[in-house]
């Protein structure tokens, strides 16, 4: 996602320490094993949520070696070498770790249970301060229109879902965590007063105000859950929501995977069901590090493997193909390139894909992106309150998300990988899928109508 630096920021900046003259960097450390664990598969309850395990028992999905966390054992010894532990990952068993001394991170790879260390984030000159009168900017002046959805009735209806709505799925007891770069003002805005927040969390400067970082979230966030008729409804309003900072607003870094990876993990022990993210990195400020056709596997992206890996944990990701169609990369942007995940393009009001949606396939032939929704010119939120259009596949994909969300609910049998199937099923384009569009555009009423005759629900 390319960093846009957003005009509330004041120009005050903070100094980042300094020691030894080196500058302070993080590293991903990759582990060999997890043989010195203390737990056990035969216990999962000592280290996953109930939430957690439930889910997967409800599917069908065993808990696997991949859910064990870290050894214990191997962090203490990291911290022995001198590394400050900033984080892990139990899904890849690696560790995100900070130091300022780069001659001991070097010689973390003679250490015998690391397998490979790699450089993912370096201190920048400093950090803009985050604007302290944020909340006096709101003062939305929006207008009723005379349709329920408001100004974001062609993006529901462009998914056949006001008929699964007026059926009474509008999203309850649905859990969709979102992984962003900030949620500017959601706090305050008077038309997402109504939204279920179970919490929030920031992963890359843990303490910090989620409310008070980028507003990207925030409009993403309003695609799914605003709740004032005739202005704004979105497609999942009586969902619950995770806020969650992944997106390093200060740099382009690979440690913004690092980030992501620790919050689906978290969504995970939450016992989360869906989890949103319109974040994606295909390049970063150091360029040989940038990622190649070739990559796009599934699993070269640590975000991707992540992603991956979520269904066989009993969680669906819904990820945007990101913005690249008509600039020089084209391609989808990892972990757009995942396996199991819904991959989500963008068209406009009148079902005709954007230049700027991502285009696949992937490079092992998957089809990429998955489906489309309304991204051009779509219906969203903004700082100050209003409602306003914006363009992106950041916002087809959380249409897409909360629709996804009412007919989980409607369909509570199904586990991840049969939802994806069924959501594929009744898309426009199922017969002939292509590059550019996937399988089309999804009939979500179309989806329940399927689903009730599949298993006689009456």
């Amino acid at each position: 996602m390319k960093k846009v630096y957003v005009i509330w920021m004041a120009c005050v900046v903070t100094a980042l320490s300094l020691q030894a003259g080196n500058r302070l960097a993080r590293y991903r450390v990759w582990l060999t094993d997890k043989a010195a664990t203390e737990y056990s598969l035969e216990q999962p309850e000592k280290y996953l949520s109930p939430k957690a395990v439930e889910r997967r028992q409800r599917q069908g999905l065993k808990v696997d070696s991949t859910d064990l966390p870290v050894p214990r054992v191997y962090l203490e010894r990291l911290a022995k070498a001198g590394m400050s532990i900033v984080g892990t990952s139990r899904w890849n068993n690696t560790v995100l770790v900070e130091t300022s001394d780069s001659v001991r991170a070097a010689a973390l790879q003679q250490l015998p249970f690391v397998r490979s260390v790699l450089k993912v984030w370096t201190a920048p000159d400093s950090i803009p301060q985050r604007n302290a009168s944020r909340k006096n900017e709101v003062n939305p002046d929006n207008k009723k229109l005379p349709v329920y959805y408001g100004a974001a009735q062609n993006q529901a209806e462009m998914l056949n879902l006001p008929s699964l709505h007026q059926a009474g799925f509008r999203g309850q007891g649905m859990t969709i965590a979102i992984m962003d770069g900030g949620f500017l003002n959601a706090d305050v805005i008077p038309l997402l007063s109504k939204v279920k927040i179970e919490g929030v969390r920031n992963f890359v400067h843990p303490g910090w105000d989620v409310y008070a970082e980028l507003d990207h979230g925030m409009s993403v966030l309003s695609c799914m859950a605003a709740d004032t008729p005739e202005v704004m409804v979105g497609t999942s309003p009586e969902a619950s929501y995770w806020l969650f900072c992944t997106e390093d607003p200060d740099c382009e870094c690979m440690a913004e995977e690092d980030y992501w990876a620790q919050a689906i993990e978290y969504a995970d022990s939450l016992g989360v069901d869906i989890v949103n993210t319109s974040l994606g990195y295909h390049a970063f400020d150091d360029t040989s590090k940038n990622y190649r056709y070739r990559d796009l596997d599934g699993h070269t992206s640590l975000m991707s493997a992540s992603a991956s890996m979520a269904a066989s944990k009993g969680m669906l990701v819904v990820c945007s193909a990101g913005n690249s169609g008509n600039k020089v990369w084209k391609k989808i942007t990892p972990p757009a390139d995942a396996e199991n995940v819904l991959t989500v393009g963008a068209v406009d009001a009148s079902r005709v894909n954007t230049v700027f949606s991502s285009v696949g396939n992937t490079a092992d032939g998957r089809v990429k992106p998955d489906v489309m929704a309304r991204g051009g010119a779509a219906t969203v939120i903004r700082p100050d309150g209003s409602v306003r259009q914006a363009n992106g596949t950041s916002f087809s994909t959380p249409v897409l998300c909360g629709a996804v969300a009412c007919l989980w609910q409607a369909c509570p049998r199904l586990t991840v990988y049969e939802l994806i199937d069924l959501v594929h099923r009744v898309s426009d384009r199922y017969g002939f899928p292509d590059n550019i569009y996937g399988y089309g555009i999804p009939d979500i009423w179309k989806a329940y109508t399927l689903y009730s005759q599949e298993h006689s629900v009456k």
